[in-house]
């Protein structure tokens, strides 16, 4: 039997919105070296079947990874394991997403001195339409003392 999670609480929710633009896109796709013209070039995107830009598939599931650590990070120390993404369908260039993450089991593991913490995840855009879907696995141990003396637990 797996022993109670110590540092996070099953059931947890955390959500954080990003609003796409054309420069964000163009951007995002240089920096991770994604040179498909559908992220970078408008009168080709035009001309596709998705009627303009879009972002790289990189982009949504870099932010929805991302949002898994800043949130644990207030208040414990978090490590990502293991990520299953499925991109579901293209996010445009003028699309608003909210990420959304919810904690679906942990438990404590003494050996690596954390929690064993299991997430199910995704992104939405402004019409309510799942662009990506996502399970995580992440080991979240509490803070040194040195490091949240005198702080509260953010939650």
């Amino acid at each position: 039997m797996n022993a109670p999670p110590r540092v996070v609480t099953v059931g947890e929710t955390f959500s954080s919105t990003l609003a796409l633009s054309a420069d964000s896109v163009k951007s995002f796709a240089t920096l991770v070296n994604d040179l498909n013209p559908l992220h970078h070039d408008d009168r080709y995107a035009a001309q596709s079947r998705f009627g303009g830009l879009i972002a790289s598939g990189t982009q949504p599931s870099a932010y929805l990874m991302a949002l898994v650590a800043t949130h644990f990070a207030q208040y414990a120390q978090p490590l990502g394991l293991e990520f299953d993404i499925k991109l579901k369908q293209a996010a445009h260039s003028d699309d608003t997403l909210t990420f959304t993450w919810q904690v679906r089991s942990a438990y404590w593991k003494p050996s690596l001195n954390g929690d064993l913490v299991q997430l199910d995840g995704n992104a939405v855009n402004q019409r309510d339409e799942t662009v990506v879907l996502a399970n995580a696995t992440v080991l979240v141990m509490p803070k040194p003392a040195s490091q949240h003396a005198g702080e509260g637990r953010a939650r």
